[in-house]
Protein backbone atom coordinates (compact mmCIF):
# COMPACT_ATOMS: atom_id res chain seq x y z
CA UNK A 1 0.00 0.00 0.00
CA UNK A 2 1.09 3.44 -1.19
CA UNK A 3 -0.16 6.32 1.33
CA UNK A 4 0.66 10.07 0.61
CA UNK A 5 0.99 12.32 3.86
CA UNK A 6 0.73 16.42 3.31
CA UNK A 7 1.73 18.67 5.63
CA UNK A 8 3.76 16.03 6.70
CA UNK A 9 6.59 18.34 9.07
CA UNK A 10 3.66 18.86 11.01
CA UNK A 11 3.33 17.85 14.56
CA UNK A 12 0.15 15.75 12.93
CA UNK A 13 2.23 14.25 10.49
CA UNK A 14 4.85 13.63 11.90
CA UNK A 15 2.99 11.30 14.83
CA UNK A 16 0.80 9.78 12.02
CA UNK A 17 3.53 8.59 9.79
CA UNK A 18 5.42 6.79 12.86
CA UNK A 19 1.77 5.19 13.81
CA UNK A 20 1.38 3.93 9.81
CA UNK A 21 4.92 2.58 10.00
CA UNK A 22 3.92 0.95 13.01
CA UNK A 23 0.75 -0.57 12.21
CA UNK A 24 1.50 -1.54 8.69
CA UNK A 25 5.43 -2.17 8.45
CA UNK A 26 5.19 -2.91 4.53
CA UNK A 27 3.43 0.40 3.41
CA UNK A 28 5.01 2.90 1.59
CA UNK A 29 5.16 6.51 2.41
CA UNK A 30 5.39 9.59 0.65
CA UNK A 31 6.05 12.83 3.53
CA UNK A 32 5.32 15.58 1.49
CA UNK A 33 5.44 19.16 3.20
CA UNK A 34 6.71 22.56 1.01
CA UNK A 35 10.16 21.67 2.78
CA UNK A 36 11.46 18.21 2.75
CA UNK A 37 10.29 16.75 6.24
CA UNK A 38 12.40 14.77 8.58
CA UNK A 39 11.56 10.67 8.70
CA UNK A 40 10.43 10.42 12.48
CA UNK A 41 10.68 6.07 11.74
CA UNK A 42 13.50 3.85 10.96
CA UNK A 43 12.10 2.72 7.98
CA UNK A 44 13.85 3.03 4.36
CA UNK A 45 9.69 2.89 3.02
CA UNK A 46 9.32 6.14 3.97
CA UNK A 47 10.63 8.79 1.18
CA UNK A 48 10.59 12.53 2.40
CA UNK A 49 9.78 15.26 -0.82
CA UNK A 50 9.59 18.89 -0.68
CA UNK A 51 6.51 20.04 -2.53
CA UNK A 52 4.76 22.94 -3.21
CA UNK A 53 0.90 22.14 -3.44
CA UNK A 54 -0.11 25.65 -4.39
CA UNK A 55 1.31 24.56 -7.99
CA UNK A 56 -0.80 22.51 -10.20
CA UNK A 57 2.43 20.49 -11.59
CA UNK A 58 3.43 20.18 -8.62
CA UNK A 59 0.32 18.19 -7.38
CA UNK A 60 0.12 16.41 -10.49
CA UNK A 61 3.71 15.10 -10.18
CA UNK A 62 2.91 13.88 -6.61
CA UNK A 63 -0.78 12.43 -7.60
CA UNK A 64 1.16 10.62 -10.37
CA UNK A 65 2.83 8.21 -7.77
CA UNK A 66 -0.05 6.73 -8.16
CA UNK A 67 -0.93 6.27 -4.41
CA UNK A 68 -3.96 4.22 -2.61
CA UNK A 69 -4.72 6.80 0.01
CA UNK A 70 -4.11 10.89 0.40
CA UNK A 71 -4.33 12.15 3.79
CA UNK A 72 -4.60 16.15 3.44
CA UNK A 73 -3.13 18.04 6.49
CA UNK A 74 -1.14 20.61 5.34
CA UNK A 75 -3.24 23.93 6.19
CA UNK A 76 -2.53 27.85 7.36
CA UNK A 77 -3.21 27.18 11.23
CA UNK A 78 -6.31 29.62 12.50
CA UNK A 79 -4.13 32.69 13.51
CA UNK A 80 -2.47 32.79 10.53
CA UNK A 81 -5.30 32.07 8.36
CA UNK A 82 -7.36 35.22 9.96
CA UNK A 83 -4.30 37.40 9.16
CA UNK A 84 -4.04 36.86 5.72
CA UNK A 85 -6.99 36.28 4.39
CA UNK A 86 -5.70 35.56 0.86
CA UNK A 87 -2.78 32.95 1.92
CA UNK A 88 -5.10 31.12 4.19
CA UNK A 89 -7.62 30.58 1.34
CA UNK A 90 -4.58 29.83 -1.30
CA UNK A 91 -3.10 27.24 0.71
CA UNK A 92 -6.54 26.22 3.00
CA UNK A 93 -9.04 26.05 0.22
CA UNK A 94 -7.62 26.78 -3.18
CA UNK A 95 -4.57 24.06 -3.03
CA UNK A 96 -6.72 21.66 -1.49
CA UNK A 97 -9.40 21.92 -4.35
CA UNK A 98 -6.98 21.70 -6.88
CA UNK A 99 -5.34 18.40 -5.55
CA UNK A 100 -8.76 16.35 -4.84
CA UNK A 101 -9.38 17.73 -8.42
CA UNK A 102 -5.73 15.99 -9.60
CA UNK A 103 -7.17 13.11 -7.66
CA UNK A 104 -10.64 12.30 -8.98
CA UNK A 105 -8.96 12.90 -12.28
CA UNK A 106 -5.94 10.73 -12.31
CA UNK A 107 -6.71 8.13 -10.00
CA UNK A 108 -10.55 8.41 -8.90
CA UNK A 109 -11.51 6.19 -5.94
CA UNK A 110 -8.68 6.80 -3.98
CA UNK A 111 -9.17 6.84 0.12
CA UNK A 112 -9.09 10.61 0.48
CA UNK A 113 -8.89 11.48 4.62
CA UNK A 114 -8.97 15.13 5.23
CA UNK A 115 -8.59 16.53 8.53
CA UNK A 116 -10.97 19.15 9.64
CA UNK A 117 -11.07 21.27 12.54
CA UNK A 118 -14.18 22.14 15.16
CA UNK A 119 -14.01 25.25 13.82
CA UNK A 120 -16.25 25.20 11.18
CA UNK A 121 -19.09 25.10 13.68
CA UNK A 122 -19.15 28.99 15.57
CA UNK A 123 -20.44 28.99 18.92
CA UNK A 124 -22.64 30.81 18.12
CA UNK A 125 -24.58 28.10 16.11
CA UNK A 126 -24.29 25.53 19.39
CA UNK A 127 -26.07 26.75 22.31
CA UNK A 128 -25.60 23.62 23.95
CA UNK A 129 -23.40 19.97 22.00
CA UNK A 130 -22.48 20.06 18.99
CA UNK A 131 -22.89 16.96 16.39
CA UNK A 132 -22.01 16.62 13.18
CA UNK A 133 -25.55 16.05 12.01
CA UNK A 134 -27.68 18.42 14.06
CA UNK A 135 -26.17 21.06 13.71
CA UNK A 136 -25.55 23.92 10.80
CA UNK A 137 -22.61 25.16 10.66
CA UNK A 138 -21.80 28.83 11.33
CA UNK A 139 -17.96 29.35 11.54
CA UNK A 140 -16.49 32.57 12.60
CA UNK A 141 -13.11 32.73 11.28
CA UNK A 142 -11.83 32.65 7.99
CA UNK A 143 -10.05 29.32 8.99
CA UNK A 144 -13.32 27.74 10.08
CA UNK A 145 -14.96 28.48 6.87
CA UNK A 146 -12.06 27.42 4.83
CA UNK A 147 -12.19 23.80 5.95
CA UNK A 148 -16.03 23.68 5.75
CA UNK A 149 -15.54 24.35 1.99
CA UNK A 150 -13.45 21.51 1.80
CA UNK A 151 -15.63 19.41 3.66
CA UNK A 152 -18.63 19.69 1.27
CA UNK A 153 -16.18 18.99 -1.73
CA UNK A 154 -15.04 15.71 -0.33
CA UNK A 155 -19.09 14.99 0.42
CA UNK A 156 -20.07 15.93 -2.62
CA UNK A 157 -17.03 13.90 -4.56
CA UNK A 158 -17.54 10.91 -2.61
CA UNK A 159 -21.40 11.24 -3.25
CA UNK A 160 -20.25 11.02 -6.91
CA UNK A 161 -17.85 8.29 -6.73
CA UNK A 162 -15.12 10.71 -7.64
CA UNK A 163 -13.00 9.95 -4.32
CA UNK A 164 -13.68 7.67 -1.36
CA UNK A 165 -13.07 10.40 1.38
CA UNK A 166 -13.68 10.90 4.78
CA UNK A 167 -13.46 14.00 6.92
CA UNK A 168 -12.37 13.92 10.80
CA UNK A 169 -13.12 16.99 12.52
CA UNK A 170 -9.87 17.06 15.18
CA UNK A 171 -10.48 18.22 18.76
CA UNK A 172 -7.10 20.99 19.75
CA UNK A 173 -4.02 18.39 20.00
CA UNK A 174 -3.00 18.09 23.51
CA UNK A 175 0.16 17.75 24.54
CA UNK A 176 2.09 18.96 21.07
CA UNK A 177 5.81 18.65 21.23
CA UNK A 178 7.94 21.12 19.41
CA UNK A 179 7.71 24.29 18.67
CA UNK A 180 4.80 26.72 18.92
CA UNK A 181 2.41 27.13 16.03
CA UNK A 182 0.25 29.93 14.55
CA UNK A 183 -2.93 27.92 15.72
CA UNK A 184 -5.08 30.17 18.09
CA UNK A 185 -4.95 27.10 20.14
CA UNK A 186 -1.16 26.25 20.72
CA UNK A 187 -1.10 28.03 24.60
CA UNK A 188 -3.43 24.89 25.33
CA UNK A 189 0.42 22.67 24.38
CA UNK A 190 2.75 25.53 25.53
CA UNK A 191 0.70 26.11 28.74
CA UNK A 192 2.07 22.43 29.88
CA UNK A 193 5.44 21.91 27.02
CA UNK A 194 7.23 25.10 28.31
CA UNK A 195 7.01 24.86 31.92
CA UNK A 196 8.40 21.48 31.94
CA UNK A 197 11.03 22.67 30.13
CA UNK A 198 11.67 25.35 32.61
CA UNK A 199 10.71 28.24 30.57
CA UNK A 200 7.73 30.67 31.30
CA UNK A 201 4.70 30.21 28.95
CA UNK A 202 1.43 32.96 28.74
CA UNK A 203 -2.19 32.31 28.93
CA UNK A 204 -3.85 34.31 26.68
CA UNK A 205 -7.84 33.72 27.51
CA UNK A 206 -9.63 33.24 30.45
CA UNK A 207 -8.55 30.04 32.15
CA UNK A 208 -12.62 29.40 32.70
CA UNK A 209 -13.13 29.17 29.01
CA UNK A 210 -13.60 24.80 27.96
CA UNK A 211 -11.73 23.72 25.20
CA UNK A 212 -12.27 19.87 22.84
CA UNK A 213 -9.09 17.99 23.31
CA UNK A 214 -7.01 15.22 22.32
CA UNK A 215 -3.78 13.49 23.16
CA UNK A 216 -1.55 12.62 20.16
CA UNK A 217 -1.72 8.75 21.21
CA UNK A 218 -5.62 9.19 20.88
CA UNK A 219 -5.52 11.19 17.65
CA UNK A 220 -2.61 9.30 15.75
CA UNK A 221 -4.96 5.67 16.39
CA UNK A 222 -7.82 7.34 14.81
CA UNK A 223 -6.23 8.47 12.36
CA UNK A 224 -4.77 5.66 11.14
CA UNK A 225 -8.70 3.94 11.77
CA UNK A 226 -10.36 6.85 9.48
CA UNK A 227 -8.46 5.20 6.22
CA UNK A 228 -9.51 1.34 7.59
CA UNK A 229 -13.16 1.84 8.33
CA UNK A 230 -15.53 0.51 4.79
CA UNK A 231 -17.09 3.63 2.71
CA UNK A 232 -20.17 2.01 3.52
CA UNK A 233 -20.50 2.11 7.07
CA UNK A 234 -19.97 6.09 6.77
CA UNK A 235 -23.21 6.11 4.02
CA UNK A 236 -23.79 9.57 2.13
CA UNK A 237 -22.34 11.80 4.73
CA UNK A 238 -18.05 11.66 4.92
CA UNK A 239 -17.96 13.37 8.27
CA UNK A 240 -17.15 12.57 12.00
CA UNK A 241 -16.78 14.22 14.18
CA UNK A 242 -13.14 12.69 16.59
CA UNK A 243 -13.61 11.71 20.48
CA UNK A 244 -11.96 13.96 22.73
CA UNK A 245 -12.98 15.49 25.33
CA UNK A 246 -13.43 18.84 27.45
CA UNK A 247 -11.15 20.93 29.72
CA UNK A 248 -10.52 24.54 30.90
CA UNK A 249 -6.90 26.11 31.18
CA UNK A 250 -7.94 26.36 34.56
CA UNK A 251 -8.39 22.53 34.48
CA UNK A 252 -4.84 21.47 32.18
CA UNK A 253 -2.55 23.89 35.45
CA UNK A 254 -3.81 21.84 38.06
CA UNK A 255 -3.51 18.14 36.57
CA UNK A 256 0.23 20.06 35.49
CA UNK A 257 0.85 20.72 39.17
CA UNK A 258 -0.19 17.33 40.50
CA UNK A 259 2.14 16.05 37.66
CA UNK A 260 5.20 18.12 37.51
CA UNK A 261 4.68 20.17 40.97
CA UNK A 262 3.59 23.99 42.24
CA UNK A 263 6.91 25.14 41.06
CA UNK A 264 6.26 24.30 37.04
CA UNK A 265 2.60 25.14 37.55
CA UNK A 266 3.88 28.63 38.61
CA UNK A 267 5.82 29.18 35.28
CA UNK A 268 2.16 30.19 33.52
CA UNK A 269 1.78 33.58 33.60
CA UNK A 270 -1.78 35.18 32.73
CA UNK A 271 -2.16 37.98 29.78
CA UNK A 272 -5.17 38.21 27.98
CA UNK A 273 -4.97 38.53 24.13
CA UNK A 274 -8.24 39.53 22.86
CA UNK A 275 -7.86 38.32 19.20
CA UNK A 276 -6.80 35.04 20.39
CA UNK A 277 -9.70 35.04 22.82
CA UNK A 278 -12.24 35.83 20.27
CA UNK A 279 -11.18 33.18 18.34
CA UNK A 280 -11.18 30.43 20.86
CA UNK A 281 -14.83 31.54 22.01
CA UNK A 282 -16.39 31.01 18.75
CA UNK A 283 -15.78 27.46 18.93
CA UNK A 284 -18.22 24.82 20.97
CA UNK A 285 -17.17 23.58 24.33
CA UNK A 286 -18.85 20.30 24.13
CA UNK A 287 -19.22 17.58 21.70
CA UNK A 288 -21.33 14.21 21.31
CA UNK A 289 -19.51 11.79 19.14
CA UNK A 290 -22.09 8.61 19.45
CA UNK A 291 -21.00 8.76 15.73
CA UNK A 292 -17.40 8.22 15.99
CA UNK A 293 -18.10 5.71 18.73
CA UNK A 294 -20.20 3.71 16.55
CA UNK A 295 -17.15 3.56 13.77
CA UNK A 296 -15.48 2.65 16.38
CA UNK A 297 -13.01 5.28 16.87
CA UNK A 298 -10.67 5.44 20.20
CA UNK A 299 -11.77 7.43 23.62
CA UNK A 300 -9.37 9.22 25.04
CA UNK A 301 -7.15 9.03 28.27
CA UNK A 302 -7.75 12.63 29.85
CA UNK A 303 -5.64 15.18 30.80
CA UNK A 304 -3.17 13.82 33.85
CA UNK A 305 -2.20 10.87 31.48
CA UNK A 306 -1.49 12.69 28.59
CA UNK A 307 0.97 15.06 30.37
CA UNK A 308 2.78 12.02 31.94
CA UNK A 309 2.92 10.48 28.49
CA UNK A 310 4.21 13.97 27.22
CA UNK A 311 6.51 13.82 30.23
CA UNK A 312 8.01 10.40 29.14
CA UNK A 313 8.18 11.27 25.72
CA UNK A 314 10.71 14.31 26.31
CA UNK A 315 12.78 12.65 28.18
Amino acid sequence: MKIIITGAGGFVGQTLAKKLIETSPDAELILADVQAPPNPTKSTKVECIGADLTNADTRKALIDRSPDAVYILHGIMSSGSEANLELGLNVNFDSVRGLLDTIREKKSGTKVIFTSSCAVFGRAAVKTVATETDVVPMPESSYGTQKLMVEYLVNDYSRRGLIDGRVVRLPTVFVRAGAPTAAASSFVSGIVREPVHGQESELPVDPNIGIWLASPRTLAYNLVHAMDIPAEKFGHFRTVLLPGYTATSGEILEALEKVAGKETRALVKEKRDEKIEKIVLSWPGKYDTARAKELGFAEDVGLEQTIRDFIAGEK
